[in-house]
Parts: structure tokens; C-alpha cells; sequence
């Protein structure tokens, strides 16, 4: 069966949850929320391994929200960020509001006073960041004795973040008489080892194979200096004219860059640690509302963005781990739509580019770097290059440097070369 033949008939639903979904016009299940919804709606610990931007979110809150409707318990989801835990808290109020179902939210970066007062008002779910929550257990404002559903959303992001302390603490107060939904983009021994311990005979539900990318999201990227890279952004920003997403590895260097941006002419705002809760909401609504062109973001809210439309990714720093490249450009062709991506490489990256390509299993092609950006770094002197990386004849003004040897070009929008090299 194609997806657009999914239906969510026939997932075991309530005819409740069902007229709102049609209601806000979701008739179509993605392929992780087809599969898993079955499953958890029968009370079965789940895994779910998907890219992101799949809907993962309504995979697991559908089950819960159906469960929490008809018994007692409260539900609890656990996420690495506060852009994540509000994202999902939209979600789940969208679909459970209707049916009397209430949610709290407990990040950092907000007062602890409101969300006692919303601890008080007895929601069903709690969304959580792991450190925030501990907080609350500490202070006694929250115990977790009736939690009946557990939800690790983003879980490999959590462990990526240093959390497993915090989440270790956590599940040892929860019931061992519950429900346990992991849910990720990729898998890792230390996730594995997680669900070996704190979950019962898991279903595993992989959509992908991990480091699988959007297949409309198309890739390539710049050969260049660092000093070159803001001049470079600003053409490309002239070629692509739609909401833009830009990524740098420091906040110091989002700071940067999107007041650069402003200088020239750009409506940016920017998202990162150094950014209060209430700055950080300011900056994704008005990047949803289309206030701001570009919104410039640190790998905090890599997985915490969800907004339609995006039309293009830049990676002006690449990520620190590998595996963040594939959540970066997650952001845009979501729901069905195309995006594209650019990433910026300086001649020293070569072997990030050929992990990035080694995860995805795609080659990404290299455009040529335009001649009249400043501060162009010089090509590597030649006795420096691998074999695969030497321009031979032709001169550094007449093409862009091939790390496929003798493979030839690789497949892509812009026919380019790829960093890899066999």
C-alpha cells in the first residue's frame, strides 16, 4: 500500500479522537504513525526509529491521549529542549483539548510558579525537559506514582545532550507497571540499553535506515573559507527568497550572523542558549508568521522547530556530531513538500563531508564557490592534497576541486563532485 492509500481507519481509534483529526483536516497517517499507532493503542512498548519530521509526535499521542480518555493515569513525555516541549504540547492540546485532556509543561528558562499552578489543575500529561523535571521532584511540587505512560521523545538527542544522569533519576520513580514509548531518529547501544532495562518485550518500528534523509529535500554544498561565509550566505540568500533556516555550531556565531543579516537588510532573528524562553518563542512565531525571513538557530532547536514551508536549510557551520546534519535539514520538505540545503565546508572539513556522506549514503554534489565573494581561502598547495582532491590541469578558475577520483560527477541538482572518496 502507498502512503497516500493510509487511512486512519482501522487503527483501532476512537470514533472520538477520529472526528477531530478529521476535523483539522488530518486524514492521512505518515507511515510511523501508521504503524505505530496500532500497536500502542494496544498497550505495547514501543520503539520507533523514523527521520525527523515524520510525525512522531501524533504516533505517540494519539495511543496516549486515547488511553488517558479512558482510565486513570497520567501520561508523561519526556524531551531534550524547551522549542521540542512546546511544540509537542501544541500537538497533544490540539487533539486531546476537545476530549477534556490537559497538559503541563515543565522546562527551564520559565518560572517554576506557573507551572506549579498548572501541577495543581491535575493535567493528564506532563511534557517535560529532563532537568526541569528533576527540579520539581526535588521541591516535591510533582511525583510521578501514577504516571501509566511514559513517552522518551527525541531520546538519542537526550543521551546526545548529557541527560542520561537526569533520565536514569527519572525512571526509577515512574511505576514499572506502565507503558514505555522511545521514539528517535537514530539508534545507539546506550538507547538500546535503555530499552533492555525499562521496557517490556518493545515492538520495533523502523521506518528508515538511520541517517536517511527527506527524499525531496535536495543537498550540496560550498567549498569555503571562513572568512568568506557571510558573503556567501548573502547570495545565496539573494537566489533563494523564501523562509530560510540557518545553522551554526556556537551561539556567539548565531549572534553574528543574524545581525549581520539585519545590517544588510534581512529580517533575522536568532535562537540559542544565550536567548531567554520568552526571546526564543518571540523569534519561532514570528519566523511562523513570517515576521522574520531568516531565523538563525544553534542545534538546541534542531529538533524543536516545526514549521511548515521552509524553504531552505543552510549548515553555515557543520554540525558538531554527524548525526545532527540529518535533523538540520529535516526542518525543511516536511509533509510532503520540497526544500533544499546548502551547507558551507572549509578545505579542512573533508572529513566531515565524507561522514555526512557515509551516514546518508548519498553523495552531495559541490557547487562552485562564486569568485567575487572577499577573503576566498587559496586552494591547498598541491603536494598537500590527497590524490582524489588535486584539480590537475584545469586551474582553480575553471572548476571546483573532485574527491570522487575518477568516479566522475555525482548525482545532484548541481551536478557537483562529492567529498567521498573510494
Amino acid at each position: 500500500m502507498n502512503q497516500s492509500e493510509f487511512t486512519f481507519d482501522g487503527l483501532g481509534i476512537a470514533p472520538a479522537i477520529r472526528d477531530v483529526l478529521a476535523r483539522l483536516k488530518y486524514t492521512t497517517p505518515t507511515p510511523i504513525q501508521h504503524q505505530s499507532i496500532p500497536m500502542a493503542i494496544e498497550g505495547k512498548d514501543v520503539i520507533g526509529v523514523a527521520q525527523t519530521g515524520t510525525g512522531k509526535t501524533l504516533a505517540f499521542g494519539i495511543p496516549m491521549i486515547q488511553r488517558l480518555a479512558q482510565a486513570e493515569g497520567r501520561g508523561l513525555v519526556l524531551v531534550p529542549t524547551r522549542e521540542l516541549a512546546l511544540q509537542v504540547d501544541e500537538t497533544l492540546r490540539k487533539i486531546g483539548g476537545p476530549l477534556g485532556i490537559k497538559t503541563a509543561v515543565l522546562i527551564g528558562g520559565a518560572p517554576m510558579n506557573p507551572q506549579i499552578r498548572s501541577l495543581h489543575a491535575n493535567p493528564n500529561i506532563v511534557i517535560a525537559t529532563p532537568g526541569r523535571l528533576i527540579d520539581h521532584l526535588e521541591q516535591g511540587t510533582i511525583r510521578l506514582t501514577h504516571v501509566a505512560v511514559l513517552v522518551l521523545d527525541e531520546a538519542d538527542r537526550m543521551l546526545d545532550m548529557g541527560f542520561l544522569p537526569q533520565m536514569k533519576k527519572i525512571l526509577v520513580t515512574i511505576p514499572k507497571e506502565r507503558q514505555t514509548m522511545l521514539f528517535s531518529a537514530t539508534l545507539s547501544r546506550e538507547i538500546m540499553a535503555i530499552a533492555g532495562t525499562h521496557m517490556t518485550v518493545p515492538t520495533s518500528i523502523e521506518i528508515a535506515p538511520q541517517g536517511t534523509t527527506a527524499e525531496l529535500v535536495t543537498q550540496e554544498i560550498f567549498i569555503v573559507s571562513k572568512a568568506s561565509k557571510a558573503a556567501l550566505l548573502e547570495k545565496v540568500l539573494t537566489e533563494y527568497r523564501g523562509p530560510t533556516l540557518v545553522f551554526t555550531r556556537m551561539k556567539h556565531s548565531a549572534k553574528r550572523v543574524a545581525a549581520r543579516l539585519r545590517d544588510v537588510g534581512h529580517t533575522a532573528a536568532e535562537i540559542h542558549s544565550n536567548r531567554s524562553l520568552g526571546q526564543r518563542k518571540e523569534a519561532l512565531e514570528g519566523f511562523k508568521r513570517g515576521k522574520y525571513r531568516v531565523l538563525v538557530a544553534t542545534d538546541i532547536a534542531a529538533r524543536g522547530i516545526d514549521v511548515s514551508n521552509i524553504e531552505l536549510v543552510v549548515n553555515y557551520d557543520l554540525p558538531m556530531q554527524t548525526a545532527d546534519y540529518v535533523h538540520r535539514i529535516g526542518r525543511t520538505g516536511r509533509a510532503g513538500a520540497k526544500g533544499h540545503a546548502i551547507s558551507f565546508a572549509m578545505p579542512t572539513e573533508r572529513r566531515e563531508i565524507r561522514d555526512i556522506e557515509n551516514l546518508t549514503k548519498k553523495a552531495l554534489p559541490v557547487r562552485p564557490t562564486p569568485t567575487d565573494l572577499p577573503y576566498i581561502a587559496p586552494a591547498p598547495y598541491e603536494e598537500d592534497r590527497p590524490r582524489s582532491f588535486r584539480g590537475g590541469s584545469r586551474g582553480p578558475s575553471r572548476g571546483r576541486p573532485s574527491f570522487t577520483g575518477s568516479r566522475g560527477p555525482a548525482r545532484g541538482r548541481s551536478g557537483g563532485s562529492s567529498f567521498r572518496r573510494r
